[in-house]
């Protein structure tokens, strides 16, 4: 049985979203936090960020190959949504580019 392509255009939405959030507060937050400051040690919490990531990308790259089925799109344009998880904000220009297409 096939979902509504509304329901698949939203989960990648809130994927994209999610995933564009937790890959900033782990490049803008964590990283300097670890690496410069070394404020991870002392703040046990902040672990939860790339573990977090780890999971919602593993979501989004599900969600993304799905969403490229259905939508039929080319190998490549599933390739760069999948990377697009990848960089600071480039979920959030790809999630824009698809929705305006599909909606």
């Amino acid at each position: 049985m096939t979902q509504p392509s509304t329901a698949v255009l939203t989960r990648f939405r809130l994927m994209a979203i999610l995933c564009g959030v937790n890959l900033l507060l782990l490049v803008f937050g964590y990283m300097p936090a670890k690496h410069i400051f070394d404020l991870v040690d002392t703040n046990k919490w902040m672990v939860f960020i790339p573990i977090a990531h780890g999971y919602l990308y593993i979501v989004y790259i599900l969600t993304a190959l799905q969403i490229g089925v259905q939508k039929k799109m080319s190998l490549l344009t599933i390739v760069v949504l999948i990377a697009a998880g990848t960089l600071p904000f480039a979920s959030f220009i790809a999630e824009r580019k698809i929705v305006k297409k599909y909606s």
